[in-house]
């Protein structure tokens, strides 16, 4: 975390500094731009150090920079009929006229330009080639057709270009000292800058924290083979944390001993070069995203394109919309959907049931409609939806308890989501047993474990500084994998087993907000009699007095004090 490292926080506080005072003001238009360097330069960096493995290992392997590379625009449109000769031959004449040296459109060869050659190369050349970077059909080429580059200064890019090697230089530095995975940069980039300016997370735009995503990712423990989805992906935190479960686990069955626990104590490796090229493919070909914000979307692709996912399936879509009919189709749907606004009725999904417009229960249900039967969800929701008393929120806790096993309701403390929002919110754990039009013989869930996280192992206030230790992170994953509804069953702790009968009950009603069976504990307390502290309290006043002086006493505090020891006494 960026907490942890003043130097990178304070390189990354420049870069920001950089993009507002050259005009560049709006936050997300700036991570963007930010974002598209920071790709820039690490597709350079994975390009040499995939070359010098294959070396090593002499493997074949073939550059992302190697040969030339003709822009859209100048590539000649070949007859069907043309032979294989005439096409070879045409190809010929485009690349001598119109091809690019795939190599200066390294960041390592481009950053050592002069600065208004470093601009109108990077606009002109660097920043199509990356649009077009998997192909004209690829997922990524299409969505960023409507990017654009915008940095507008020479000088701008310059400083950037400096302070992106300056902050991986630190990255280096840091993961080689530590021990730890080389960083996710990005995801560091975007808590940094969306801290600095709020209002980001206007249209609930702010990243889900990091360890969350690995306290529920260890929660679900989704495996190799396993679909899973978030539909609204944002930058695509939970996709990425899900591969990072799966890449970790897969690294530890092979024989990984060198895993040391990070700052969260969680074990994690990004590093995907010990699996098979089997295990890559289908881990990459199971991971799906959507959002209804393309700037998002972009974010997401090249987020997971910097982990080494080379085509990730993320889409702009609104999940919630007719348009998307996707049913019964993942194994592993890990989420945080946005909490605020609703969508407009004439656009919701026919196959949602819930009579309301509030995306925060639309979402849920659609969560519930998404998984296969058997699959499991992860999802965070502000826990007005644990308690909620309209129709619509009965209904889907309902759903909940009666066609899945309901595992775990875990909440949140209220600072969490800080500086964006002070919402609290709970993690809801299920399991989809009963498909939406199936007959219920008996419900699903027999207890819901909760737990009440006091900490997170961060300051609850906006600075969401780093504490001491974990906080409660390791102990709900140990508590909830060793959960049993025979013992725990004392509601003064943290953490307790509610059956489903009691929840369902008459009295209430489906309600799933922890504080409805905690049990408070109260502590007996031993006072002194009235007349000893009155007695305590006139010494304090006037000291050693005999009671012949205090008798003459005629008004003021000590005489009041006599009058009430009198009364007492």
């Amino acid at each position: 975390m960026l907490q942890n490292n003043p130097e990178l926080k304070s390189k990354i506080d420049q870069l920001w500094n950089k993009f507002w005072s050259g005009g560049i003001s709006n936050p997300l238009t700036a991570i963007e731009q930010i974002t598209y360097l920071l790709f820039m330069k690490r597709l350079d960096e994975l390009d040499l150090k995939k070359q010098a493995d294959a070396e090593f290992t002499g493997e074949k392997y073939t550059s992302k920079f190697e040969g030339k590379w003709i822009p859209p625009e100048y590539r000649t449109k070949i007859q069907e009929n043309a032979s294989a000769m005439e096409k070879i031959d045409i190809r010929g004449q485009d690349e001598k006229q119109y091809g690019i040296n795939k190599r200066s459109l390294r960041w390592s060869e481009f950053k050592h330009m002069q600065a208004e050659e470093m601009l109108q190369h990077v606009q002109g050349k660097v920043f199509p080639f990356l649009k077009d970077l998997n192909g004209s059909e690829s997922n990524f080429t299409h969505h960023m057709k409507n990017a654009v580059f915008i940095i507008p200064k020479p000088a701008l890019l310059v400083e950037a270009v400096k302070t992106i090697d300056e902050i991986f230089e630190v990255m280096e530095k840091d993961s080689q000292e530590k021990g730890q995975a080389f960083q996710d940069i990005q995801g560091d980039v975007y808590e940094m800058l969306l801290s600095e300016i709020a209002s980001a997370g206007k249209n609930g735009q702010f990243r889900t924290p990091r360890h969350i995503i690995k306290l529920m990712a260890e929660l679900v423990q989704p495996q190799l083979g396993h679909r899973i989805a978030d539909p609204a992906c944002g930058s695509g935190g939970f996709l990425l944390g899900a591969y990072q479960y799966v890449v970790t686990q897969l690294a530890i069955k092979a024989g990984s001993k060198d895993l040391a626990p990070d700052e969260d104590g969680f074990v994690r490796t990004s590093v995907a070069a010990s699996l098979t090229e089997k295990a890559q493919t289908i881990l990459q070909s199971s991971l799906y995203g959507y959002d209804i914000d393309s700037t998002m979307v972009r974010l997401g692709l090249m987020n997971l394109m910097m982990h080494g996912i080379d085509e990730p399936h993320i889409d702009y879509k609104d999940t919630l919309s007719k348009s998307f009919t996707e049913e019964s189709q993942y194994d592993i749907v890990m989420a945080n959907p946005p909490f605020t606004g609703s969508i407009d009725k004439g656009d919701i999904n026919e196959n949602l049931q819930l009579a309301t417009t509030k995306t925060e229960l639309l979402f849920v249900e659609n969560i519930y409609r998404l998984l296969k039967k058997g699959g499991t969800a992860c999802v965070i929701v502000p826990q007005g939806v644990l308690f909620g008393s309209g129709k619509a929120f009965k209904a889907l806790r309902e759903t909940l308890v009666t066609r899945c096993d309901l595992k775990a309701v875990i909440t949140l403390p209220s600072g969490v989501f800080k500086p964006y929002a002070g919402v609290s919110t709970a993690i809801l754990l299920f399991t989809k047993v009963y498909g939406a039009k199936d007959k219920v013989t008996q419900a699903a869930t027999e207890h819901v474990w909760f737990y009440e996280m006091a900490a997170d192992g961060y300051s609850l206030d906006d600075k969401r500084s780093k504490l001491e230790g974990n906080g409660d992170l390791q102990e709900i994953v140990a508590k909830y994998q060793a959960r049993n509804p025979e013992t725990d069953t004392d509601r003064t702790q943290k953490y307790f087993a509610v059956p489903r009968a009691e929840i369902a009950n008459e009295e209430n009603n489906f309600d799933l907000s922890l504080s409805r069976y905690k049990e408070d504990v109260f502590e007996e307390m031993h006072y002194d009699a009235p007349a000893v502290i009155l007695d305590r309290l006139l010494q304090a006043e006037v000291g050693e007095a005999s009671e012949n002086d205090l008798a003459k006493v005629q008004s003021g505090i000590v005489r009041d004090l006599l009058e009430l020891k009198g009364m007492v006494g």
